[in-house]
């Protein structure tokens, strides 16, 4: 399937760090790809870890969590790489998107850790299923943290490359997961929903 016909979604907690890093080099490259959120809410680390910023996925654009931080505290958050992340964020969409909120259907979607491929899977299962069409569920366990998000998009490239190939990818899709879980060293989870 050519790389601009494959609805690709990329999908992590909050839609800040490792699904916009994807996201950025998945639409460098000429993919279709989107990318979201499946929490309630948007989460950014705060002056500790029992006070995190906090934001809405519907009101709240990059622009203005990008203004709060430097308000709040803006050597905290440029030695910390939440304003660099939130600048580049801003460059590629409006605002944070959540997984649940969307309707639009997706051929291939990557989660960035377990908990959000549970999330995504348990959404999918849930939606009518009227206009039935498969869409391929692929998790990569990524750190949360500026490096692995980097090292995660190359390997989500990679790996949509590969899948991006397929003349057939319902029927080749088990085999190249396979295959790339190989390459890449990591354990992958893989489910196929109609939806």
């Amino acid at each position: 399937m050519p790389a601009e016909i494959l609805r690709i979604a990329v999908v992590c907690s909050s839609n800040q760090n490792r699904s916009m890093e994807a996201h950025n080099f998945l639409s460098k490259r000429g993919f279709n790809v989107k990318s979201f959120g499946s929490g309630t809410h948007v989460k950014l680390p705060g002056p500790s870890p029992d006070r995190p910023n906090i934001y809405d996925f519907k009101t709240t654009t990059y622009d203005q969590m990008y203004r709060d931080l430097i308000e709040k505290d803006k050597n905290l958050y440029t030695q910390n790489g939440l304003l660099h992340m939130l600048d580049r964020n801003r460059r590629i969409k409006e605002k944070p998107q959540r997984f649940q909120s969307c309707p639009d259907h997706f051929d291939l979607i990557i989660t960035c850790e377990e908990r959000v491929y549970d999330q995504v899977v348990e959404d999918l299962e849930n939606r009518d299923n009227s206009e039935a069409e498969s869409c391929h569920i692929i998790n990569i366990d990524i750190q949360d943290n500026h490096e692995e998000a980097t090292i995660g998009a190359f390997m989500i490239c990679d790996l949509v490359a590969m899948l991006a190939k397929c003349e057939d990818l319902d029927n080749e899709v088990d085999e190249m997961v396979q295959e790339f879980e190989g390459q890449c060293q990591r354990p992958l989870l893989h489910t196929a929903i109609f939806c």
